[in-house]
């Protein structure tokens, strides 16, 4: 896993930022909010490797169920660039259909069970 820079942004543009990350393992996540984004994601990272270079105003936050994870959406367009993980909070992640250059369906993807984690009854 060799970590390479790249730039992305959501679909407006509001919200730029760069990331240093191996695109490989990539993995979609089954979890209710996964399976709907449908968003082909990096391998985990560390958040310092990851830079907001513009819009960070331009960012809401969602959380459901155990409120551990944090997924990012642009407030404009909807789009989803990055989540802090549930499994591991300091460890991130990158829609990779949100960085340039990169063609997600050139990608093989392993599937992250985020369905069987534990779940917050009535969340």
């Amino acid at each position: 896993m060799n970590a390479e820079s790249f730039q992305g942004s959501c679909h407006c543009g509001a919200v730029r930022f760069e990331v240093r990350t191996p695109l490989v393992p990539a993995a979609r996540c089954n979890c209710s909010l996964c399976r709907r984004k449908g968003a082909l994601m990096t391998p985990a990272f560390a958040r310092e490797n990851l830079t907001i270079l513009a819009g960070e105003d331009a960012l809401t936050e969602y959380q459901f169920n155990t409120r551990v994870a944090k997924h990012f959406f642009c407030r404009h367009c909807g789009i989803y660039p990055f989540h802090q993980t549930r499994v591991d909070p300091l460890r991130w992640r990158v829609n990779i259909g949100c960085l340039e250059g990169v063609d997600p369906y050139a990608l093989e993807a392993a599937v992250a069970n985020g369905a069987s984690l534990s779940v917050v009854e009535g969340a």
